[in-house]
């Protein structure tokens, strides 16, 4: 989760949301690693996730990712979680959780609906303070100017 903490860091200090993921394979090494950059590349699905997923992907030569695991500073979106599920990743760890967009254990809860072909492994709270510390001063800031 630090590597994923760093990445949240770096996608702040670029004007981003700061979220970071990592994935790693069955092993624990990083495979990828990337933070949002829906305003640096104009698209909206540029979360963290879905650009760690693309790079691991393209590493693997495969669009399954069975037995890594995804590292990730907050609640996956519903869309991440859709990511997530396609890609088959065996495992989720994320910090904060997201009562306002996260997909979930909040709003959509992708992963208990019928049509989920594939639910990860979750597990939450990990580094959950630092990243709510992280995205509570990044959207004070925006709302001081």
């Amino acid at each position: 989760m630090d590597v994923a903490l760093d990445e949240a860091r770096a996608a702040g200090a670029r004007g981003e949301v700061p979220v970071g993921a990592v994935i790693v394979d069955a092993h624990d090494r990083v495979v990828a690693q990337a933070g949002n950059q829906t305003r640096e590349l104009n698209d909206p699905t540029a979360h963290a996730e879905v650009l760690a997923i693309r790079a691991a992907c393209a590493a693997a030569g495969s669009e399954r990712l069975i037995g890594y695991a995804l590292y990730v500073t907050l609640e996956p979106c519903a869309m991440c979680a859709a990511a997530i599920a396609a890609a088959r990743i065996a495992r989720l760890y994320y910090g904060a959780s997201d009562p306002k967009s996260g997909g979930v254990a909040q709003g959509a809860r992708v992963f208990s609906h019928a049509q989920c072909h594939h639910a990860p492994d979750v597990f939450d709270g990990i580094g959950e303070g630092e990243a709510q510390e992280m995205l509570r001063a990044f959207f004070a800031e925006k709302r001081k100017g």
